[in-house]
């Protein structure tokens, strides 16, 4: 239980990092997808079920912060946890190969989701413009931060699992 509050938290945290801070960096380029990062490691590393309950909290999120339909982060969030939860059952925590791949495919999916829902729909059809100014700098600013967080994620939440099989408050 102490390990799905910190993690909430650390949501929350990440969350607020994103939106509030990162925008306002001079030197980056592109803002980091946190809740991209989160979600893909808690799926990666926890399972299905966890991947899926913690993509719903940072799709929620999204949702409540831009505008548009509702339900739009969330189902992306939920289908980001779920694929990356599949794949625990090839994950080894010294391997870190896999996992920058995974991240960089979630974060490829989390924009062509976008760009079809929300440009193309529209009859925007600047892909290049859209891949050259946005995908590819987001997805490198995010594997350079997947790269500093990943072990981090992987340490704190094997030491709350430790924790709460224990049962020490």
């Amino acid at each position: 239980m102490r390990r799905i509050i910190v993690n909430i938290a650390f949501i929350i945290f990440a969350f607020a990092l994103q939106i509030c801070i990162f925008p306002f960096i001079p030197f980056l380029y592109a803002s980091p997808n946190l809740l991209i990062i989160l979600t893909f490691t808690y799926g990666f590393s926890l399972g299905v079920e966890e991947g899926m309950l913690y993509g719903v909290l940072c799709g929620v999120l999204m949702d409540l912060y831009f505008a548009g339909p509702f339900g739009f982060f969330t189902l992306l969030f939920i289908w980001i946890g779920y694929i990356n939860g599949r794949l625990s059952a090839f994950f080894y925590e010294e391997y870190i190969v896999l996992p920058v791949i995974v991240c960089m495919i979630s974060e490829v999916m989390y924009n062509v989701f976008i760009y079809v829902f929300r440009f193309l729909i529209r009859d925007k059809f600047e892909v290049l413009y859209y891949l050259k100014n946005i995908v590819i700098p987001e997805v490198i600013i995010t594997l350079i931060f997947t790269l500093l967080l990943y072990r981090f994620l992987l340490w704190y939440n094997k030491k709350l699992r430790i924790l709460d099989s224990r049962g020490i408050n």
